[in-house]
Order: structure tokens, then C-alpha cells, then sequence
């Protein structure tokens, strides 16, 4: 980063890709974890990946794709929390790029829940 400039233009970027209409209820809500343990385990390009196929697939008016803090389950960050309206939420662990492509493709767009990321009740001890 080489200047004030620089960095408002990375801001106005990463801002409009992540879309801010979380109070919106008719809303596919995608939720990455994204404090220091988040973060710390890749949880940053599991967020522009997301980020990045919601708007080229022109699923913006579908999903919005925001950040939270410590959702309280560091061991299996990065998580991502999918809450679609009149659903109950489904939490995934140990996301990469490639498995929240996944989960976008099968999921998000597909209705299927790909089970194998998921964190159910066995997986808590």
C-alpha cells in the first residue's frame, strides 16, 4: 500500500463485494467468521471467493455475502453460516476457495446441503 488513495480504492472495492443486506429477510444470508481465529485460518479467501461468485453469477439480488466476528467455534474455523429464509441455518467448518465454491454451486444454487463440510452434532465433543 503506497498511499491514502490506494487504500480507499481497495475499500470501495471490497465493499462492493460484499453486500450489506443482511435486514433484508427475503435474502439468502452467507455468513463468514472473520475474527482473528477466522482470519488466521483462511477465512479472508473463503470471503472474496464467495464474494466474487455471487456477483459474477449476478446472484446479488438472491445472496448477500457478509462478515462477522468470532462465531465461537475457533477449532473448526473458517466457517461459514448459510441462513436462508423459513430454513434452519447450516454451518460450515473448515472451509476453503474450493469447498465454498462448492457449497455455492450444490447449495446455494443447487438446494443441496453438502453434508460433508457441515458441523453436526457428532462433530462437537
Amino acid at each position: 500500500m503506497k498511499s491514502l488513495e490506494e487504500l480507499k480504492a481497495i475499500r470501495e472495492r471490497m465493499q462492493s463485494q460484499v453486500s450489506m443486506r443482511a435486514e433484508d429477510h427475503n435474502h439468502t444470508r452467507v455468513v463468514v467468521g472473520m475474527a482473528t481465529c477466522g482470519i488466521a485460518s483462511g477465512a479472508r479467501p473463503v470471503l472474496t471467493k464467495l464474494s466474487s461468485l455471487v456477483q459474477e453469477k449476478n446472484l446479488t439480488d438472491k445472496i448477500s455475502v457478509t462478515q462477522t466476528g468470532c462465531i465461537g467455534l475457533c477449532q473448526y474455523e473458517p466457517i461459514v453460516e448459510v441462513m436462508e429464509p423459513g430454513k434452519q441455518k447450516i454451518t460450515y467448518i473448515k472451509m476453503t476457495p474450493e469447498k465454498a465454491e462448492e457449497v455455492l454451486e450444490r447449495h446455494l444454487i443447487g438446494g443441496h446441503i453438502v453434508e460433508e463440510y457441515t458441523l453436526s452434532g457428532a462433530d462437537i465433543k
